[in-house]
């Protein structure tokens, strides 16, 4: 088990959930805190409360907002952010749709709750990995530090 694993596990048994683990993880990298974004992050998971969309992946999706995305006025999105997300979702699509026969919450799950502790935390973990490639192949650092183009 890595470390990524066993910090899942923690926040997982804290009571957080699969697109707040994400960003949690990706705020530590960076040395912050935002309690409200994680907090806003909680609309997510559970495919946005109802079964829908894998808060893991729209909660990925979240995590390269925050190295990509737009945060003021004056500043402009990353141009690597669009083809970071692109890439992000196929990969999901293809790899648990391959695995589950969809990207739905209740896909993943079987519509079965139980499935949740054997499933999830793989797919928050894969999903991680991923994430990490992506940013790194783009010239983001896990730890926030963007690499000059």
């Amino acid at each position: 088990m890595n470390d990524d694993s066993l910090r899942m596990m923690e926040l997982a048994m804290q009571g957080f959930q699969c697109s707040q683990i994400l960003m949690l993880l990706a705020l530590e990298a960076q040395g912050k805190q935002n309690p409200d974004l994680i907090r806003a992050m909680h609309g997510l998971p559970t495919g946005l409360g109802c079964g829908k969309i894998c808060g893991a992946l729209t909660g990925g999706c979240c995590l390269l907002g925050l190295y990509g995305g737009k945060d003021a006025a004056e500043s402009q999105t990353d141009e690597r952010l669009g083809e970071m997300l692109r890439r992000f979702v196929e990969w999901f699509e293809v790899e648990f749709t391959h695995r589950y026969g969809g990207i739905n919450c209740s896909d993943i799950l079987g519509d079965d709750p139980r499935n949740k502790i054997t499933r999830c935390p793989g797919v928050v973990l894969e999903s991680l990995q991923q994430l990490k490639s992506i940013l790194e192949e783009s010239g983001f650092e896990f730890t926030g530090q963007s690499q000059p183009e």
